[in-house]
């Protein structure tokens, strides 16, 4: 099933969510600042994307600015800060199947349905 790791805050993922939805396609809806997901998904998240976890992050969130921005961190430490503080996840991530991707922008969402 296809899955949209899904914060209804931000544009993009609104965006996002509407393709899945004309897409006429199932999908489950994650609200990861509600259900966050573990070290272990995200590690499985980063994976299908296949990017490093630095590559996860949203940069110019204040939370990464005042926290963790020039800092030395390793992979490890970097999805433990995005388990701790969700808001640092980019955002819409689709998956399905063993396909992945930040959809950004929204459209490349379709290139996975």
């Amino acid at each position: 099933m296809i899955k949209i790791y899904h914060n209804n805050r931000c544009s993009k993922s609104r965006c996002g969510l509407e393709i899945l939805e004309k897409s006429g396609k199932k999908f489950q809806v994650i609200k990861y600042l509600e259900n966050v997901p573990s070290a272990k998904e995200l590690k499985d998240i980063i994976e299908l994307l296949k990017i490093k976890p630095i590559q996860l992050v949203r940069k110019n969130e204040a939370i990464w600015k005042e926290n963790f921005k020039n800092k030395e961190l390793n992979d490890s430490e970097i999805i433990s800060a995005m388990v701790k503080y969700p808001k640092l996840i980019e955002r819409p991530i689709v998956i399905n199947g063993k396909k992945a991707l930040i959809g950004r922008p929204p459209e490349l969402i379709s290139s996975i349905l």
